[in-house]
């Protein structure tokens, strides 16, 4: 073995995960067309969910085992009515009350180290207190990537309501 010299006390390498929540609520179909949103709210965090990491690492290294993209046809938000903290070792939504929703046409997008994820809940969906939300590959899959609690407000019949999730690794 090659001696390499004294290791640098300076270099410190660490890994960056942040994840900005964005859900943007619209009365109607008319109104999400016409991008006419009543109430944007912001969320900061996240937590990563074993399950999750397991599969974003089998997927970059190529393991057999029947590994599923995070990608269009796959990927949904859910979101529920548990309000249970999150934990890494849950394997998904909490509440008793749960809906996913596909992604939108273009979405997941990456833009440099973002992968943004969206999806629309209309009309008839999800029409409960919203409490948590994750990021899953598909209900064939469902490795929940990550868990968020916390209080987004109750989607009524008729509302439409766009959650997305921006995860930037750095």
């Amino acid at each position: 073995m090659r001696d390499v010299g004294p290791i640098n006390p300076m270099v410190n390498e660490r890994a960056g995960w942040r994840v900005r929540t964005t859900l943007r609520k619209y009365f109607d179909e008319r109104a999400l067309l016409t991008d006419r949103w009543y109430e944007e709210l912001v969320f900061e965090d996240n937590l990563l969910l074993n399950e999750g990491i397991a599969e974003l690492w089998d997927l970059v290294i190529g393991a057999a085992g029947g590994e599923v993209a995070y990608n269009n046809a796959n990927s949904r938000i859910g979101v529920g009515n548990g309000t249970a903290a999150a934990d890494p070792t849950q394997t998904g939504l909490q509440g008793g009350s749960t809906a996913f929703a596909a992604m939108e046409a273009t979405y997941p997008i990456r833009a440099a180290q973002t992968l943004s994820f969206r999806s629309i809940f209309g009309s008839g969906v999800a029409n409960f207190a919203w409490e948590e939300w994750t990021v899953d590959n598909g209900a064939a899959r469902n490795r929940n990537m990550n868990r968020k609690v916390q209080a987004m407000g109750t989607k009524v019949s008729g509302a439409v309501w766009q959650l997305t999730v921006d995860i930037t690794l750095s």
